[in-house]
């Protein structure tokens, strides 16, 4: 198993030495130069997209509460087909002409901004919740290796916030791209073959000696129980989508337009696969361990160890890692172009050459990582949970108002502003009040409230619109 997880290591380390020297400005570190194709893209993207909780949280929530899990997995495949549809194309258009390297860069440019206030709050609102996911993911590596080696978690976090911080550092979004490309491939295999080779160990037969419920989709809750708290909620996290910028970066980032509709083929077809894959480890988990994990989220490594062959399993709990690894990169990435990009260089108006530039960037990388390790020590909550929040809140934020600038003409920089606060408030406010947490998914109302506020706020400034398309 050792053997396995060394290598995959290794791999990763390599290619950020290998892109190293490919990485001479700014734009290369943030973007690999706008030259990568179709498949490195839908890759990292997918990648990217699925965290410790696609292979971690997800089927950790199926071992807990079973097959309903699969209105998740609906709302996912949903949210990942438009933003993929409606988004992607036009905002590389975008992008392109308006030379933008950061998400904030582009706001900035679409408004003809020259207070410089949508920057300010999406780089806070950036900086804000990405680090509260990053920390998310480097708890993920602790609980991987701890599963597995019984390494201290804490010792666990250190080692996969240090190996991301080095390729990273090293190769920028060149290095983070191709590293996604190859953890998108080993996620999908483990999301696949692991609970086929368990089903074959297991048999069907186990199956029937889950409860009832268990296998339910509707989890044998009345309807309306089953829309309010389940469907919605599922529903609700394909929305984030729409919404996350270290996956808007990959539109941003991928050679041209043209390149799109094949980017959307290769994203779906690698959803269809992973994502019935996931959360069958979970209820396979369930129908082997019975009900006394104490923590459902080491469900994956534990069912590898049980029911693969030793450099097999290190093979497929790589996968977990690649989960962690391919997401932390990313979200490392785009809290670093904040502070670099849209607070050094436009809010200061400070700069420097390329090469330091791309020095800067490597320190902030670094610095980023401390703090969120830091950050990951004192979180108690589970993976799922951790994420979802922060999920919500980048979603809800930037969700509607780059759907609504990209597609509408009428949209308003106070209209955007306005948006980005509703779904930043919403979310926080909803996600720390109980009796509205217990009732649906904060990320529903800060969406549908960040998406009206921002129609009716750009209807009321439509007058002193001063945008261009």
């Amino acid at each position: 198993m050792a053997i396995g997880l060394v290598a995959y290591v290794l791999l990763m380390l390599v290619i950020g030495l290998l892109t190293y020297r490919r990485t001479r400005t700014l734009d290369d570190f943030l973007l690999g130069g706008r030259k990568l194709g179709a498949a490195v893209i839908a890759f990292s993207e997918r990648a990217s997209g699925e965290s410790a909780w696609f292979i971690l949280g997800l089927p950790g929530l199926a071992y807990a509460t079973g097959m309903s899990v699969f209105w998740t997995v609906i709302g996912v495949a949903l949210g990942i087909f438009v933003s993929w549809t409606v988004i992607a194309r036009r905002l590389r258009e975008a992008t392109g002409r308006y030379n933008s390297l950061t998400i904030p860069d582009y706001l900035e440019a679409r408004f003809q901004d020259r207070s410089r206030i949508l920057r300010l709050l999406s780089t806070v609102i950036i900086l804000l919740f990405y680090l509260i996911y990053l920390s998310a993911q480097i708890i993920g590596s602790g609980k991987i290796l701890h599963a597995t080696f019984n390494v201290d978690p804490s010792l666990g976090m250190v080692i996969g916030a240090l190996v991301v911080m080095l390729y990273t550092m090293a190769g920028g979004f060149t290095a983070v791209a191709l590293t996604d490309l190859v953890q998108g491939v080993i996620m999908l295999f483990s999301a696949v073959f692991l609970p086929l080779i368990a089903l074959s160990h297991l048999g069907v037969g186990a199956l029937s000696s889950l409860p009832s419920e268990f296998l339910s989709i509707t989890s044998g809750k009345p309807l309306r129980d089953v829309f309010v708290g389940t469907v919605l909620g599922g529903l609700g996290v394909g929305l984030g989508y729409m919404g996350q910028p270290h996956l808007l970066t990959r539109y941003m980032a991928i050679r041209g337009a043209g390149e799109v509709r094949k980017g959307v083929l290769i994203a779906m077809l690698w959803v269809l696969l992973a994502y019935w894959g996931a959360p069958f480890i979970g209820i396979l988990g369930r129908a082997h361990f019975g009900g006394g994990l104490s923590d459902p989220e080491k469900v994956m490594p534990l069912l590898a160890m049980e029911m693969l062959p030793p450099i097999v399993a290190g093979f497929v709990i790589a996968g977990a890692i690649a989960a962690m690894m391919s997401t932390a990169d990313s979200q490392l990435l785009v809290a670093t172009s904040a502070v670099v990009e849209d607070v050094y260089r436009k809010l200061l108006g400070r700069e420097l050459s390329q090469k330091a530039f791309v020095s800067l960037s490597r320190w902030v990388t670094l610095a980023i990582t401390l703090f969120a390790l830091l950050i990951a020590f004192f979180a108690k909550n589970l993976i799922y949970w951790i994420v979802l929040y922060a999920w919500s809140g980048l979603g809800a934020s930037f969700g509607p108002p780059i759907i609504l600038s990209l597609l509408w003409r009428g949209c308003t920089k106070w209209g955007v502003l306005a948006g980005m606060l509703t779904g930043t408030l919403t979310t926080v406010v909803w996600y720390n009040t109980p009796v509205l947490k217990n009732a649906v998914y904060e990320m529903i109302p800060a969406f549908l409230l960040s998406l009206a506020v921002t129609w009716l706020v750009s209807l009321m400034t439509g007058r002193d619109r001063r945008s261009t398309r």
